[in-house]
């Protein structure tokens, strides 16, 4: 057994170092004030106090939130109809798989340039072909009533891949026995997609949602490179408010509070949806 703790040596001390360490750490840390030169100072739970006095903080929640309950089902429910089309067996399926799970492999740096260019109000390529129907386009970055929807359409093209495939695999698993006895009972697509499909890739719509909050609630790259959690504070999320008060107002031990209340929000969350799973999902 020695040797499979040797192969397993590299992976467990990269966990402990990056993973372990800086949570038990930044635990630790949200009960003191620290701005990485003086000594850390002991808070107590003055920095969780100062939180739940601070009103930016209810509009920073209030904008994750907003992002997070519309980009899932969006999200998923693009994801499922590209999945039901890809599982039709059609010609360039392999192709057109490759082609939306592309956005999965490139970098959410790079993504959100290109994205970036697009979205630009004067000489952005979205804005020219809405030119071309005579269509205004807004300053869709700079914007409040825009940044938000910008952002959201980008995230969205950014997971759909991801979650296509997910759907995918569920629906290849589908034994099409079930949809040859609807067809003998006179079942329409309707009927087929509700009693048979639905619940037999129920599990897969599971973990899809599940991963879908936690990906959502961890929103950074698009906000910081798009919008810089602007125009005002209308796309500012929760962990773009940890990363400004970390490395740009050096308050340590209150971006580590705000990190233990989205790991609580996270943690609350996908509780509820397992204790709830036994009334939505079927295990076949």
């Amino acid at each position: 057994m020695w040797y499979a703790f040797l192969f397993l040596t590299p992976s467990l001390i990269g966990f402990l170092l990056f993973i372990i360490l800086p949570t038990v750490s930044s635990f630790f840390l949200s009960f003191f004030e620290w701005d990485l030169l003086s000594e850390p100072r002991f808070a107590g739970l003055g920095n969780f106090e100062t939180l739940a006095k601070d009103d930016l903080f209810g509009t920073i929640l209030k904008n994750t939130f907003i992002f997070t309950i519309v980009t899932i089902p969006v999200g998923m429910i693009i994801s499922f109809i590209v999945a039901v089309l890809l599982n039709q067996g059609l010609k360039g399926t392999n192709l057109y798989r490759t082609v939306y799970f592309l956005p999965v492999m490139a970098s959410a740096a790079g993504s959100a340039v290109v994205w970036k260019w697009i979205f630009e109000k004067d000489f952005g390529l979205l804005n020219y072909f809405l030119g071309i129907f005579g269509i205004n386009g807004p300053g869709w970055l700079t914007s409040t009533e825009w940044a938000m929807t910008s952002v959201i359409i980008m995230s969205v093209w950014k997971h759909i891949g991801f979650d296509m495939v997910i759907f995918l695999a569920a629906l290849q698993g589908i034994p099409r026995d079930y949809y040859e006895a609807a067809d003998i009972d006179g079942a329409n697509a309707w009927y087929k997609a509700r009693h048979i499909t639905i619940p037999l890739v129920s599990y897969s719509t599971f973990f899809v949602l599940i991963m879908a909050i936690i990906r959502s609630f961890q929103i950074f790259d698009q906000m910081y490179i798009l919008t810089k959690g602007g125009p005002g504070y209308s796309t500012q999320v929760l962990v773009y408010y940890i990363y400004t008060n970390a490395f740009e107002y050096f308050k340590l031990g209150y971006a580590s509070a705000v990190a233990w209340v989205l790991f609580i929000i996270i943690l609350i969350i996908t509780l509820i949806q397992m204790k709830l799973q036994n009334k939505w999902v079927f295990y076949r």
